[in-house]
């Protein structure tokens, strides 16, 4: 034989060992998963260059130890906190949860990092929008330590989402007595607005506003949240300002730029909010300013441009779906408000219904399909459940107003309408549209 072919074939034998060791070793061991790069402006910033090589240190310290339970931990929070910043959710949250897992699986892991991992399973799972599962985990963490506020946070959240708002005020009111911070404020803000008590909620979220430190991503969500309020309550002029701070504080903050563009799409300033929200979605992939891009494309004449912001939309979504996040509700939207296709919309809001029948923009969702479809006395069933709270939610009330002017009860009705477009004048919805035009016909036939 050969010399050439004898090399050849030792080669040959020396790859298939290689590659056979190879996908043997990467089915025996448990991979850390990998930091995603980040594009766009967020890539450019001193705080990824510091995000960076703690995970990177983070990393190494699990290759070298891959027991290390602590740094699977922190390792797993970092990813979680990576997914709020770059909005790449279908990726991030199962990361951690599988690093969460890990450390929950481990037999002899310490009482107080159990606790600790316990929690942070439970914020995945409300940020999956699994929301029945989260209460349960948060009732596990509860058992194990009753005297730190984190855990209060997450059963706080749990009980909101599935619309158990007795429940939540108990528990905010604990955790904000245990500590009194950004993440406390902003719960007995959120709600103070559920039970109407919006002066309440604005003083509750600045405070949380102020508890924490310019700059910080989480610091900046509070204070776009204060702008929002500001927003919803008719006070554009304060909710700018709100907005402006953030991206002075966190440039480029993708919620601010999405919070000023809802503001040039109710001055009628559409051509500026499209800017404004085509420059958020290139910051991160939410799908709610695809949503807003789709509605302002169709309403602007530009139908192509509306086909395509829809599709990201959905493709988003399904990415989501498939990494475990419900988004039932989120759909039965999109169907509602983009497609007009009210029966698509009805299987998607009938299947969020069933997890959660007591939450209020599940039934306010339901309502309105149901109005659309011109079953007002259904319509005004789900808004009974939805207007328990007395919540001061303007869209809320107009549509209330109009399914009274509906059912024949036109002073109620007209009530209800004036109260809404007292709250907030600048209503920028198809049924807002129509309670104005209503409220005005109604006022011209006095």
């Amino acid at each position: 034989m050969k010399r050439e072919n004898i090399y050849t074939i030792a080669f040959l034998v020396l790859l298939a060992a290689a590659v056979t060791t190879f996908f043997y070793n990467r089915e025996k061991q448990d991979p850390i998963p990998p930091l995603l790069e980040r594009t766009g402006p967020i890539s450019t910033t001193s705080e990824w260059v510091n995000t960076k090589m703690a995970i990177e240190g983070l990393q190494y310290k699990l290759r070298q130890n891959p027991g290390d339970m602590q740094s699977k931990l922190f390792l797993a929070l970092a990813y979680m906190q990576e997914a709020r910043v770059t909005g790449e959710h279908p990726y991030y949250y199962p990361a951690a949860l599988k690093l969460v897992n890990e450390v929950l699986s481990k037999k002899n892991t310490d009482e107080a990092l159990r606790y600790e991992a316990t929690v942070a399973k439970s914020i995945i799972q409300l940020s999956l929008h699994q929301f029945e599962e989260a209460l349960r985990t948060g009732e596990r963490a509860l058992e194990m330590n009753s005297r730190r506020a984190a855990v209060y946070g997450v059963l706080c959240d749990a009980n909101v989402e599935l619309g158990h708002y007795e429940k939540a005020v108990e528990l905010a009111d604990k955790m904000v007595s245990i500590r009194p911070d950004l993440q406390s404020y902003a719960r007995v803000s959120y709600l103070r607005e559920i039970y109407g008590d919006t002066p309440g909620a604005i003083v509750a979220m600045r405070m949380a506003a102020d508890a924490g430190y310019p700059g910080l991503e989480q610091t900046a969500w509070t204070r776009v949240t204060l702008g929002k309020l500001h927003e919803q309550n008719g006070d554009l002029q304060q909710a700018e300002m709100e907005y402006r701070q953030v991206l002075y504080e966190y440039p480029d903050y993708a919620f601010a730029l999405g919070g000023l563009a809802r503001l040039e799409a109710k001055k009628k300033n559409h051509q500026d909010a499209i800017k404004l929200f085509d420059r958020a979605a290139k910051v991160i992939p939410e799908f709610t300013f695809h949503q807003e891009l789709a509605g302002l494309y169709k309403l602007t004449g530009q139908p192509k441009k509306a086909a395509n912001s829809r599709k990201e939309l959905l493709d988003g979504l399904k990415e989501d779906e498939e990494a475990g996040h419900i988004v039932d509700l989120e759909l039965a939207n999109i169907y509602l408000e983009l497609d007009g296709d009210l029966d698509q919309a009805m299987k998607y809001a009938w299947k969020e219904y069933k997890r959660r029948p007591n939450n209020i923009d599940v039934c306010k969702t339901l309502a309105t399909i149901y109005y659309k479809k011109r079953d007002y006395r259904q319509a005004d069933k789900f808004l009974k459940k939805a207007s328990h709270t007395d919540r001061q939610d303007a869209s809320l009330l107009c549509l209330t107003g109009l399914v009274s002017y509906k059912l024949g009860d036109r002073v109620t009705g007209q009530k209800l309408l004036q109260r809404s477009f007292t709250i907030d004048p600048f209503q920028n919805n198809e049924v807002g549209e129509e309670g104005r035009k209503m409220l005005a016909a109604t006022i011209a036939g006095l």
